[in-house]
């Protein structure tokens, strides 16, 4: 099955380099998705040429593929599963959680001079960063990718009904299972909510998995494409 790997807030497509391997190796083709804004300079990116670029990777896979979503990217994800819920066989949510119809995707940190620069650390203090030594800390903010202010502050809008018959996998890396489905089950992710089917699998690691435990992550999306 093809995997189409949407990577976060402040990365490029190159943070799935070692996961990509492992997939193929477990029989699966890894298809990391170039987000505009994320790493082409296009510092004037909306999030509908975000939506646009995923659904492009959506209808150039062989088959119906497994969209997986890392941290705010949850939200591309489960878009790409709102627009074509007959192409997305499964959706896997890596460390976060879809944004609500009307929501803003990713209006977290302070914007100035059209982007979101990557914060520091002070905000990622505990589970989120327990896993990255001093060395990798200071090699990812000094190549984290400022998110433009059309993508960081763009309206999600969600229309289509059939996507919470899309199967979906939370992966848990800096929270528990139990904590997710707590979060579910008191409203927080009203998405999750409504979908009728929906799975956890647990990963000891911190916010950043593709980094810190490539092998372990592309293991639990190829039993995941296996499933769908």
């Amino acid at each position: 099955m093809d995997i189409l790997l949407i990577a976060g807030l402040w990365l490029d497509r190159s943070a799935w380099d070692e996961v990509v391997p492992a997939l193929e190796e477990l029989g699966h083709r890894a298809v990391p998705v170039a987000l505009p804004g994320q790493g082409d300079g296009a510092t004037g990116a909306t999030l509908d040429d975000q939506v646009a670029a995923v659904l492009a990777a959506v209808d150039a896979a062989d088959g119906r593929p497994l969209v997986a979503g890392h941290s705010a990217a949850s939200t591309l994800a489960w878009l790409a599963a709102d627009a074509r819920p007959e192409r997305v066989a499964k959706v896997a949510l890596i460390g976060g959680f879809p944004a609500a119809d009307g929501a803003a995707y990713a209006d977290f940190f302070e914007v100035t001079g059209g982007v979101m620069p990557f914060p520091g650390w002070d905000p990622f203090d505990g589970p989120d960063s327990a896993d990255l030594d001093e060395r990798a800390r200071a090699g990812f903010a000094a190549a984290a990718i400022p998110v433009p202010e059309g993508v960081a502050r763009g309206v999600v809008r969600l229309r289509d009904a059939r996507r919470f018959d899309v199967p979906v996998l939370v992966v848990c890396p800096e929270f528990t299972p139990e904590q997710a489905r707590a979060w579910i089950a008191a409203g927080d992710v009203p998405e999750l909510a409504k979908a009728s089917d929906v799975g956890f699998a647990d990963l000891d690691s911190g916010h950043w998995p593709m980094l810190t435990r490539p092998r372990e992550l592309a293991r639990l999306l190829a039993e995941a494409a296996g499933q769908g």
